[in-house]
């Protein structure tokens, strides 16, 4: 079951984890309905979550490292 955690962001609205799959979720403000990104482990989907800037984590640690 996909947990749905919102961030205080301006590109993101909220990100989804689903544990038995590994599979995380980003829905972003400009697009509908969310991005799929495979293999992640918890503790990443953890620190993204609680990032100070997530939209900094999103291409520092995310963006281009987890694709489908």
């Amino acid at each position: 079951m996909i947990q749905w955690t919102s961030v205080s962001s301006t590109a993101i609205r909220k990100i989804g984890y689903d544990p038995s799959t590994r599979q995380m979720y980003i829905d972003f403000e400009d697009s509908a309905p969310y991005y799929a990104y495979c293999s992640v482990p918890q503790h990443v989907f953890e620190q993204f979550v609680s990032a100070s800037s997530v939209g900094r984590f999103y291409h520092q640690h995310i963006k281009g490292q987890y694709d489908c």
